[in-house]
């Protein structure tokens, strides 16, 4: 999902009150020191860093140094610093935490998310509590579209597994991560994500446009259905979208254990 305007979809697409309420049930607590790993924009590292208040520190993460530099002009508090660090490399200079949150980051390493969750591991404190969101059947739950862009999509999605090592199903493996990695009192949330039916708000429109049209440059996707021509899908993405009549969700999992 590189691109321009990455840093901004990410800020458009993140509703503070669900972040916060995530991280409540998760176990956030003032006090804690805190790590946002794979933190974007850097919104929702600043309502974590809120919660953690007082006395509380947070730390943001993210590979791109672009999305770092987003996050400090627009998301900087007492209490935050940002780093750019690859999550999938020792993370041994950021020390240990109280509280890693890892949310949507797992989706785009098919072949290397337990790996990273492993990885984490070693920056719990004991006791420390390590929260994993992500989506199951990602943007592969609607009603309503016509066969070709049915057919499209599923494609689309299926290529970006084969070719840019995306998970749309990450979200229903997170319970055995933790599980195999030994955490204790683990618990599981299940709650629809992108639940879309009738006339879309202007930042799903912003954000689904923007994902269809990046994902699909870069899937690997021939569009056969249209003559191979990728303006042709998104024009008629853009009309069925935001058709009234189409219904669309995705099931968020939301896992949580405590570090013996």
């Amino acid at each position: 999902m590189e691109g321009d305007q990455e840093a901004l979809r990410l800020d458009v697409k993140t509703d503070a009150k669900t972040v916060e309420a995530q991280a409540l049930w998760a176990g956030l607590r003032p006090g804690m020191r805190v790590a946002d790993l794979g933190c974007g924009a850097g919104k929702t590292t600043f309502h974590l860093n809120r919660l953690a208040q007082p006395k509380g520190r947070t730390v943001g993460v993210d590979i791109a140094e672009q999305r770092i530099e987003y996050a400090n002009t627009h998301y900087s508090d007492d209490g935050i610093e940002y780093l750019t660090a690859d999550i999938r490399e020792p993370l041994d200079d950021l020390g240990r935490f109280d509280f890693v949150w890892v949310r949507f980051v797992l989706e785009y390493y098919l072949s290397g998310s337990f790996d990273i969750a492993k990885n984490i591991v070693g920056n719990l404190n004991p006791g420390g509590i390590l929260c994993l969101i992500d989506l199951d059947c990602n943007c592969l739950r609607y009603f309503g579209l016509p066969e070709r862009l049915d057919r499209a999509v599923a494609g689309l999605m299926s290529c970006l597994e084969k070719n840019c090592n995306f998970d749309p199903y990450v979200g229903v493996k997170l319970y055995s991560f933790l599980f195999d990695l030994g955490f204790k009192d683990i618990n599981v949330k299940l709650s629809p994500h992108n639940l879309i039916f009738g006339e879309l708000k202007e930042n799903e429109k912003f954000n689904w446009i923007k994902k269809a049209g990046i994902a699909g440059r870069k899937s690997g996707y021939p569009f056969e259905e249209y003559g191979g021509d990728f303006d042709a899908f998104m024009d008629e993405f853009n009309i069925f979208f935001r058709d009234p009549r189409i219904f669309t969700y995705t099931p968020l999992i939301a896992c949580r254990g405590v570090k013996p």
